[in-house]
């Protein structure tokens, strides 16, 4: 049975569209028929705060599970913690997220405690998508642990390159003693606005120190006051523009 492809989005930088990234791609997916788990694994749960709904009510969450597995209790069943808006499915989080953070530092072997609440999922979904929060701490370690690959953006300004080894060398060392089957996806560049010479040279500098070794994604994500709009809503861009369309048409 095919299982699920599961890739993290990862950035130990923040404000470089890792949330958006997830939101927009998981919307994507779905469109083309993809069946799609969103998995928010950052307690400022802001990718939560996209998918929902007023009708909705999160009775449990990511740190839940996650509490429940360091307790080695049994897990609650999917549909408790498995929410669904549209096309998609998604697993919430919530601040409490970030106490298990604290409590997975203590906690010997918890590297695949998200790995081991995942697998049983991927016989239902082609891709599960992981948002994680910005850090190299236990919870980025454990979404990586979990993923098959992982998709690191970046926005091309001063300081992006800057802990983008620190984040290739912690995968590789994740290859090497928890996860030998994690793959760089690639790199994806947000925000841009080719129209800068600044962005030019920053995206030049990227190929250049990781073109050799590592994908580039030919696509990059234009700077556009239309996403913000779009997440000002809780649409993704793809709805949005089909909204956009119809006000002025």
């Amino acid at each position: 049975m095919k299982k699920a492809k599961i890739i993290a989005v990862a950035n130990q930088k923040g404000g470089v569209a890792k949330t958006t990234s997830v939101w927009n791609m998981a919307f994507s997916l779905g469109e083309l028929g993809k069946r799609v788990l969103a998995v928010d694994f950052d307690p400022q749960s802001n990718l939560t705060a996209s998918f929902l709904e007023e009708t909705m009510i999160l009775k449990t969450t990511i740190a839940d599970v996650m509490t429940k597995a360091m307790d080695e209790e049994s897990l609650p069943n999917k549909e408790e913690y498995i929410y669904s808006r549209g096309k998609i499915d998604f697993i919430p989080s919530s601040i409490h997220l970030s106490v298990v953070e604290a409590n997975l530092r203590m906690e010997m072997g918890s590297e695949k405690l998200l790995a081991n609440i995942l697998e049983p999922l991927r016989a239902l979904y082609d891709f599960i998508l992981i948002d994680t929060n910005p850090s190299l701490g236990p919870l980025t370690i454990n979404a990586l642990s979990a993923a098959d690959s992982v998709i690191i953006p970046i926005n091309p300004e001063f300081y992006a390159t800057m802990g983008l080894t620190d984040l290739t060398k912690t995968i590789l060392k994740i290859r090497k003693r928890i996860n030998p089957g994690i793959q760089f996806e690639g790199i994806l560049m947000t925000m841009c606005d080719m129209q800068t010479n600044l962005h030019k040279e920053v995206c030049l500098e990227v190929t250049e120190a990781y073109g050799n070794g590592m994908k580039i994604f030919k696509g990059q994500i234009p700077r556009s006051i239309r996403v913000g709009e779009a997440n000002r809503y809780g649409m993704s861009v793809i709805d949005f523009d089909i909204l956009q369309k119809i006000t002025y048409n």
